[in-house]
C-alpha cells in the first residue's frame, strides 16, 4: 500500500471558467471555499456541517484525489481479477437541475463527488461498473444524487436517484423482469453516500440498527429490489461495517483513522452464483496508489504515465 499525496498550495487563485471535457469550474480554491461556506443557503431543518481548515486545504486546492485498487470480484460463483478506482473531487452542484454547475453562483451547493469504477472480465466478456455520488459538504443530509451504470456484452443497465421531497428513482435494464421503471422511496440511508461521508467525518457514520438502501451495483448484480433493508452499522477506529441480515450480505470499509481518511481496502461478502455454483464469496479491493491530480487536464498521450503510477494497465 502506497499513499503518495503531493503537497498542496493554500495560496488563493482566480477561478478560471472553461467548458473543456469534465474540467472543474467551481469552488477549487480558498476564495471559492470561503464564498460557498458563507453564502450557501441551508434549509432550517438541515444542520450545517463544520468544516476544518485541514479539510479546506486538502479538498479545495484545484485537484482531485485518485486511488487505484487491486480488485478480486465475485461473479457467477467464481473470483475475477480486475481493478477499481475511486475519484473524489469537490465541485458545485445545481440544486434544481441536480447536475454539475458550469459556473459559480450563490445558490449552488458545494459537494464532494465520488466517481467509483470497477472493471473485470468474466470469461470472454468484460464488465464495466461505475457509480457517481454527489454528497453535500456543508449540509448534514443525504446525497443529493446517485447514479449507477453497468455495461457487459449482454447489455447495460442504468439507475438514477434524485433527492427531492422523496427519493425519485429511475431504473433502466435490458432484462424483461426489470425493464424501465420510475418510482419513489421514503428517504433512508444510502450505502453509496457512506463512502463519501466517511471522507468528510467518519465519526458521524451511522451505527446500530439502520434502514439502508444498498449500493446500486449490488442490487443490479443480484437483481434484488431497490429499497431500504434492515442493517447493522458498526464503527471502529479504522473500519466501518454494514451487515444486512435479510440479504446475508456484509460490507467492510477500511480507512486511515487520521485525515484525510483514505479508504485503504474494502470487502463485500454475499452468496454469489447460481445453482450448484452458488457459494458465499468475498469481493476484495486493496489500495495500490493514491495521487492528487487535475486529471481533467491530463488527456494527452504523455499523461498516460499517470496510469502507470496508479498501476493501471
Amino acid at each position: 500500500m502506497n499513499i503518495n499525496i503531493q503537497s498542496i498550495s493554500t495560496l488563493a487563485i482566480v477561478v478560471a471558467f472553461t467548458f473543456i471535457s469534465c474540467k472543474k469550474t467551481g469552488n477549487v480554491d480558498e476564495i471559492a471555499f470561503a464564498k460557498a461556506s458563507s453564502t450557501q443557503p441551508i434549509p432550517e431543518n438541515i444542520s450545517k456541517r463544520d468544516i476544518s481548515q485541514e479539510f479546506k486545504d486538502y479538498w479545495y486546492a484545484g485537484t482531485a484525489e485518485i486511488s487505484s485498487y487491486k480488485l478480486e470480484q465475485a461473479r457467477y460463483g467464481e473470483m475475477r481479477d480486475g481493478n477499481a478506482v475511486l475519484i473524489f473531487v469537490t465541485e458545485d452542484f445545481l440544486p434544481e437541475k441536480q447536475v454539475k454547475a458550469d459556473r459559480q453562483d450563490d445558490q449552488n451547493i458545494p459537494v464532494l463527488k465520488l466517481n467509483a469504477t470497477k472493471n473485470f472480465n468474466t470469461g470472454i466478456y468484460p464488465y464495466s461498473v461505475m457509480s457517481s455520488t454527489f454528497y453535500p459538504v456543508f449540509q448534514e443530509q443525504h446525497a443529493l444524487k446517485v447514479t449507477s451504470s453497468m455495461q457487459e456484452w449482454c447489455g447495460h443497465v442504468y439507475a438514477q436517484l434524485n433527492n427531492r421531497d422523496s427519493f425519485e428513482i429511475k431504473s433502466y435494464s435490458y432484462f424483461e423482469s426489470e425493464g424501465d421503471k420510475e418510482f419513489s422511496l421514503d428517504k433512508a440511508i444510502l450505502e453509496n453516500e457512506l463512502w463519501t461521508q466517511l471522507r468528510i467525518d467518519p465519526s458521524k457514520l451511522p451505527t446500530g440498527s439502520l434502514n439502508v438502501i444498498p449500493d446500486f451495483s449490488y442490487t443490479r448484480l443480484k437483481h434484488v429490489p431497490v429499497k431500504a433493508y434492515s442493517a447493522q452499522g458498526i464503527l471502529k477506529e479504522d473500519s466501518y461495517t454494514l451487515e444486512y441480515p435479510t440479504l446475508n450480505r456484509k460490507v467492510v470499509l477500511h480507512f486511515t483513522p487520521q485525515f484525510p481518511h483514505i479508504i485503504t481496502s474494502w470487502e463485500e461478502t454475499y452468496k454469489d452464483g447460481y445453482g450448484p455454483n452458488a457459494q458465499e464469496l468475498t469481493t476484495t479491493a486493496t489500495l495500490i496508489e493514491t495521487i492528487k491530480s487535475p486529471y481533467w487536464s491530463k488527456n494527452s498521450n504523455k499523461d498516460s504515465v499517470l496510469r502507470e503510477e496508479l498501476g493501471l494497465k
